[in-house]
């Protein structure tokens, strides 16, 4: 998937765990791990807003596009 998503790197600036992170942004542990994983098809805005309001950034600090390799299956 060309999205590429860097809440773990958020984590380790704000020195949080996703325990916190789950806590503070009121979703499961699991779910936020999908997401962190990157095995999440969708997020809310309301839970990206929620995420960027707690570790204090902009959603593009969390998300990122990265091209597919054009040579891959």
């Amino acid at each position: 998937m060309p999205i590429t998503v860097d809440i773990d790197v958020m984590l380790a600036r704000r020195k949080m765990s996703v325990g916190e992170l789950a806590d503070s942004v009121g979703i499961t542990p699991a779910n936020l791990a999908v997401l962190k994983n990157g095995r999440a098809k969708a997020v809310r805005f309301t839970t990206l807003a929620a995420l960027c309001e707690v570790l204090k950034c902009q959603p593009g600090d969390l998300l990122r596009w990265e091209a597919e390799d054009a040579a891959g299956p």
